[in-house]
């Protein structure tokens, strides 16, 4: 359906593709994948004709459809959600506009004269509309956007009054409600709640159509495609299988690329040394000559292009009391919504707390109660004796003082640390080189939020509260701090939608539900066998 064909692409001075090939066939559901910046996008970009290859070819077939969703929504007001997304509907929306205008027209004694012909048109518009399932098109659009956890109030109500994440949702529910031939789906998974991922996995699983996404999410990613297509140093690989599969058999490649690489080079410093050790006898003139024309022809095996990957050690932390955190008694509402009730919950030493509830259920509130940002109306909340509190929030992002660079920014956090460990920490959260020069209001989300997190691991706390860490993070990197997480021998409370980052690093689970809370011994993956569902908004 879709087939790229030696293309080249240079961005500024930044090759991206060389005479690089890939295709998506009918019915395919693959992933793309590479480091930031790979050219992710820019592929999107050339199939949809945004942009163009310098060289080579991308090209689809004729009359098939595309959808596109990306994180740039644009401007979006003056019409409620549901008809936002009616409106993106593709061919039926376009029906669906000029049945409206030849309703109005019906209904205008100014055009009496015309009244037979514009029945006529209407007469075919209608059918046309029926053939396009028209009037089953908005139950599907509040079918789609239930889906992604909107309420029939956010559905009736003006999108320009939504926030940017749930904008971005009106957009990916376009295109669902659209489908087309073929979805190009750019971190779909972004700004969504488990429930709704776990809702868009199971329609793309029934999608029928071709699906090329990209997605911070592996466990998304994993039971979604089939294939995975992958951009490295300016060349497109496919693999076929999911993303755990690419991962072994990238490892394998890399594994076999590096033990080729070392035989050769065993060679070569065997006949360099003979050529050295005979080049001044006339004896073995002959010889050495042979030799040097037999290395001059050799193909030179590579060494595996090394992925950056980071590794980050954390210094030990100081040992708190066995009672981390306790909360006795507590209530909160806001206005006359009632969060919490009486809750009593503790919190002991080593203990990996994962939050589980729909949205609005209290979850960030209860972070928001344990780290003093905000008050109980009733009851208390105290920490326990040597207790080092790190908070991780989305708004931490917000308080970075956009003057002053990454570098800079470090340097005021650990007036007392040398630039060598400095340095040695931005590289570890994916900061390597000119890179520390970068001002902080330039930064991408990812990137501040590894700014954050580097700042609030040097030193670390023993207790680490942490509102959704792995929004904005990109794969490599949310490896990288489930890695660091995983040697932590401190104490951690967290939310999270990423059921990878979930099912690693709880021992420990507090589901919030209308029925009441429920705590589980165990972490996440016991909490999914226990419970037989992935998050309590899918409990029927």
């Amino acid at each position: 359906m879709i087939r790229i064909e030696n293309i080249s692409k240079q961005l500024s001075h930044r090759i991206l593709f060389i005479e690089a090939s890939a295709a998506l066939n009918r019915g395919e559901k693959i992933g793309l994948v590479g480091p930031n910046g790979a050219g992710k996008t820019t592929i999107f970009r050339m199939i949809t004709g945004q942009e163009l290859p310098d060289e080579g070819q991308v090209s689809a077939d004729r009359g098939i459809t595309i959808g596109y969703f990306n994180q740039d929504v644009g401007e979006m007001a003056g019409h409620s959600a549901v008809s936002e997304v009616m409106n993106g509907a593709g061919p039926v929306s376009i029906v669906a506009a000029e049945l409206k205008e030849l309703e109005a027209a019906m209904a205008d004694p100014d055009q009496a004269d015309n009244m037979d012909e514009i029945i006529e048109r209407y007469g075919e518009v209608q059918a046309r509309y029926e053939e396009l399932d028209g009037y089953a098109l908005e139950g599907r659009a509040r079918e789609v956007l239930s889906g992604l956890s909107f309420s029939q109030e956010m559905m009736d109500g003006d999108v320009g009054a939504l926030s940017g994440g749930w904008k971005m949702r009106v957009a990916l529910a376009r295109i669902l409600l659209m489908r087309p031939d073929v979805m190009l789906l750019d971190e779909p998974s972004n700004h969504l709640d488990i429930e709704s991922l776990i809702w868009l996995e199971q329609f793309l699983k029934d999608y029928d159509g071709a699906l090329l996404m990209t997605s911070h999410d592996r466990e998304f990613m994993n039971r979604i495609v089939g294939k995975i297509i992958e951009i490295d140093g300016g060349a497109l690989t496919t693999y076929a299988g999911d993303y755990e599969f690419y991962e072994q058999q990238r490892a394998q490649n890399e594994k076999q690329q590096q033990a080729q690489f070392e035989r050769q080079q065993a060679m070569l410093a065997k006949e360099i040394k003979f050529i050295e050790r005979f080049k001044a006898r006339a004896s073995h003139a002959a010889q050495v000559q042979s030799r040097v024309k037999k290395l001059e022809k050799i193909d030179r095996v590579e060494p595996p292009k090394r992925r950056q990957t980071v590794a980050f050690e954390f210094q030990p932390a100081p040992r708190s009391g066995e009672d981390v955190v306790s909360l006795k008694n507590v209530h909160k509402k806001y206005g006359s919504r009632s969060i919490y009730e009486g809750l009593d919950f503790m919190v002991r030493r080593r203990e990996r707390w994962c939050i589980m509830g729909i949205n609005g259920a209290g979850k960030s509130t209860l972070l928001k109660l344990v780290t003093g940002t905000t008050e109980p109306d009733q009851g208390s909340v105290s920490l326990g004796a040597n207790v080092k509190m790190g908070y991780f929030a989305q708004h931490a992002m917000d308080l970075l003082d956009g003057e002053r660079t990454i570098f800079e920014t470090l340097e005021h956090e650990f007036p007392q640390a040398g630039q060598g460990s400095l340095r040695a920490l931005a590289g570890c959260f994916g900061f390597s080189g000119d890179d520390v020069e970068k001002k902080c209001r330039v930064l991408s989300g990812g990137e501040k939020a590894r700014l954050v997190m580097a700042i609030m691991l040097f030193n670390p706390p023993n207790l680490l509260v942490l509102d959704e860490p792995t929004n904005h993070l990109d794969l490599d990197t949310k490896e990288m701090l489930i890695k660091a997480l995983s040697q932590y021998e401190g104490t951690m409370l967290f939310v999270s939608h990423d059921r990878h980052f979930l099912a690693e690093l709880s021992n420990r689970v507090l589901e919030l539900t209308p029925d009441g809370i429920h705590q589980y011994g165990g972490g996440y993956t016991e909490y999914v066998e226990r419970t037989g569902y992935e998050a309590p908004g899918l409990h029927v």
